[in-house]
């Protein structure tokens, strides 16, 4: 991570890794492992862009953009279905016969919510927001990324307020445990 630029560069450079993993999975063959490796790292990638999003991105889309409460909660609602499919591949083996179609609602989910963001929300958050802001929001989001809980948790709290509070807990413990399995290596 720690790409650089403002929120929006940011953002858009997590979605091309995230494409990325995308395609990397569906390079492996069905059942092989690296899948499963694969899934994780894509899990850790995923949650950490949303908690990022949920603490920072949506704050200021809320405050700044014309209507920003209505974008603001169907990304986060977004978020959740998102976040519920991973916890559903979380404990799955690669060869479980239900992996592939989980993995694909998963893909389809991301990809519309990175089409919505990109030719949408973040369209109206540079046209509502000044360059000096969008670089500050670009800084919260790296360093929530840094301390944010790499595991899905599809119950946890989804308020700003809330999720600054407790996802630096969430993650410390969900960083222990991806070491100590080798999760994300």
């Amino acid at each position: 991570m720690g790409h650089g630029g403002d929120a929006i560069e940011e953002l858009t450079a997590d979605h091309r890794e995230v494409h990325e993993l995308f395609d990397r999975i569906e390079a492996v063959p069905p059942g092989d492992s690296e899948r499963r490796r694969l899934l994780d790292e894509l899990t850790i990638e995923l949650v950490r862009h949303a908690v990022a999003e949920e603490q920072h991105l949506y704050p200021a889309v809320r405050k700044h953009v014309p209507h920003g409460d209505g974008l603001a909660n169907k990304e986060i609602d977004d978020h959740i279905r998102v976040e519920q499919l991973l916890k559903d591949l979380e404990g799955m083996e690669a060869d479980d016969p239900d992996f592939i179609h989980l993995f694909v609602k998963l893909r389809t989910e991301v990809r519309a919510h990175v089409r919505d963001e990109e030719g949408d929300l973040f369209v109206q958050l540079r046209a509502a927001c000044g360059p000096e802001l969008l670089d500050l929001l670009g800084q919260e989001i790296r360093l929530a990324k840094e301390t944010a809980r790499t595991r899905p948790h599809p119950g946890a709290a989804r308020s700003p307020t809330a999720s600054k509070v407790l996802s630096p807990g969430l993650g410390l413990v969900d960083r222990v445990r991806d070491f100590i399995t080798g999760r994300g290596k």
